[in-house]
Parts: C-alpha cells; sequence; structure tokens
C-alpha cells in the first residue's frame, strides 16, 4: 500500500454521514497532507462522484453520503494525496464555456489561454469581418479571400482549435501534434462539440506538416502541406528544461513532458516556428503565441525582427504576467 493509499484509508464512513462531513473530512486530510486548495478540491472530486453541479451539491449538503460510492471515493482522494491534477480525475476541464476530455498525456488548458483565444478572435474579426458570424459555407475564390484558415500548432486537447471552431463557424481550421495520443484526445473533443469533420488534425512537429514539399505538391497526409495559413496560434511547450524538476508536483510528474519542455531557456519552440514560416505558403497575417513568465520580450522582439507584421501586441494575463504576443500584419 502507498503511503497516499494509507492516508485515504484514514477516511472512515459512518452511518447518517452527510455530505457536507465527507467533504469536510475529505478536505482536512488534503490540508494536513500540504495539497493545495483542498476545499476546492474535496468539493470537485465530490460533484464529479455524484454527478451534481455545485449549486445541486449544495443544495443537498446534508443528505447522506452514499455508502455504495464510499470506496470510490476514497480511490479519488488517494489519487490527489498522491498529487495527481483533480482534472486527470474527473477526465473533464472546462475551457471557454465548454468541457473538455483531458488525460494523462495532454496539457490541462489553463484559463490564460482564454485570452489568448480572445485575441486571436478580435484580431481576426478586424481583418476578415465577413467571416466574423454565419455558417460554413462552400468553397469559391471570392470566399477564400474573406475566410481565414487558421492552424493550431501543438493542440494537445484541441482547447484552442475546437473554441475558435465553435465561435467562427465559417472558419477553416486545422491544427496539428507530435503525440499520436494528444490527437485522439484533440479528435474526441471535436466530436464532442460536432466539429470532428470541420477540423483537419494532423501529427507532425511544430509547422513541419504544413509547409510546402520540394516538389510544390501537397502532402498525401491530410492535404496540408503548402496550406495558405492565415492565423497561426500556438500554445507550445515553454519550461525551461533546467526548471522542469522544480514545478508544481501535479505538473512535473503528471502532466506529459513534450508538452513542457521548450529547451535551455523554454524559447526553442519559438525560434523553431519563425525559422520553419518561410516554409509555409505565405506568411500568416496573425501570428499568436502563449509564452511563460519573462519570455514575451524576447519572443515579441524575434517577431519584430522578422519584419512581416505591423503590430505586434504583448497581452497580460488575469495575474498581470505578460502572457501572449500577438503580430498582426
Amino acid at each position: 500500500m502507498t503511503k497516499e493509499q494509507s492516508d485515504a484509508a484514514q477516511l472512515a464512513y459512518t452511518p447518517g454521514m452527510t455530505l457536507r462531513e465527507a467533504c469536510l473530512q475529505a478536505s482536512s486530510l488534503l490540508s494536513a497532507e500540504g495539497v493545495s486548495e483542498p476545499r476546492s478540491n474535496a468539493e470537485l472530486l465530490l460533484m464529479h462522484l455524484l454527478g451534481k453541479e455545485r449549486a445541486e451539491l449544495l443544495r443537498d449538503w446534508v443528505e447522506p453520503m452514499p455508502v455504495e460510492k464510499w470506496d470510490i471515493w476514497r480511490e479519488y482522494i488517494g489519487r490527489k494525496l498522491a498529487g495527481e491534477p483533480v482534472q486527470y480525475i474527473m477526465r473533464e476541464q472546462w475551457f471557454y464555456g465548454l468541457p473538455f476530455h483531458v488525460q494523462p498525456g495532454v496539457l490541462i488548458p489553463r484559463p490564460e489561454t482564454e485570452l489568448l483565444v480572445e485575441a486571436v478572435l478580435e484580431a481576426a474579426d478586424r481583418l476578415w469581418p465577413q467571416a466574423a458570424g454565419g455558417e460554413a459555407g462552400g468553397e469559391s475564390p471570392a470566399r477564400d479571400r474573406q475566410v481565414p484558415t487558421v492552424i493550431d500548432v501543438g493542440t494537445g486537447s484541441g482547447a484552442i482549435a475546437v473554441t475558435l471552431a465553435v465561435q467562427r463557424p465559417a472558419w477553416r481550421v486545422c491544427a496539428s501534434d507530435l503525440s499520436e495520443d494528444a490527437l485522439e484526445v484533440a479528435r474526441t473533443n471535436a466530436a464532442r462539440h460536432e466539429e470532428g469533420q470541420r477540423i483537419t488534425f494532423v501529427q507532425g512537429d511544430l509547422l513541419g506538416p504544413f509547409m510546402v514539399r520540394p516538389d510544390g505538391v501537397g502532402s498525401a497526409s491530410g492535404g496540408v502541406a503548402g496550406l495558405r495559413a492565415d492565423i497561426l496560434v500556438s500554445n507550445p511547450p515553454y519550461i525551461p528544461a533546467g526548471e522542469l524538476a522544480h514545478l508544481q508536483r501535479e505538473v512535473r510528474d503528471y502532466e506529459p513532458r513534450l508538452a513542457l519542455d521548450g529547451g535551455a531557456d523554454g524559447l526553442d519552440p519559438y525560434r523553431r516556428m519563425l525559422e520553419q514560416l518561410p516554409g509555409l505558403a505565405s506568411v500568416p497575417r496573425i501570428v499568436a503565441f502563449e509564452l511563460g513568465m519573462g519570455q514575451a520580450q524576447e519572443v515579441a522582439r524575434l517577431l519584430r525582427e522578422y519584419g512581416a507584421w505591423q503590430e505586434i501586441r504583448i497581452i497580460e494575463d488575469y495575474a498581470g504576467i505578460e502572457r501572449h504576443v500577438i503580430a498582426i500584419g
């Protein structure tokens, strides 16, 4: 038995125990073992266990804890004690008002990434106002000029790509990831939100799947090589390799290293994508990146040096950290 399982075994069911009492007992145990936000984690897991929204949980606070669910409840708390993110335990995370399936092998979508989506939507609506609303339509030369094609590089769970597709039904959306496991999760989420037929998913490293082949023709795999991309959005790995060992346990031990490790200074993916840009059919009119703390100024400088965009903005997240850079031309 692991220490976490032993600790979870301290949870004791008593006849007539209420939902509130079960939640407080678990919260106290999580707190004693140094788990951050113990009450919030306990409530989320109890809501998931019972299939209740928070308002329903509070309404039923004095109802008895179902004894038949006690073993599962103790398993959930044991996994949380071991450091497993609550989103992996529940297999779900909400993003931009939509539920997304998540599991080990994909990065858990963060609230600050919603600001990246908002920035892309706002900038694109200025450049392609005709595509800001309405339904997807047929292909035509005139429509091609009015409707942008977006590529989401390093899509992970598909949160960015699916959200953009849902918010802008007329857009063409493609997404890539190096991990086939991540792509399977992304496809699941696209189908869940009825975008499975609209989003093209391809496996490959950064911009590799979208670059023009030496023979100048498209790719046999997904038909995206040489695709004219109007918008490039990416939340790539950006943690400096030397900092990985010092990350919060939930991130370090459970989230995929492939989605975290950005090289010596965390900026390798951005440099590589800028090096790959000339291999695309055209330079995207919008490039939007999420970054780590202290990286925005350097990435903005790299974009300015490339010289393809008239406007380059840095966007702060909810904590006032320079979290995103967007280039618009």
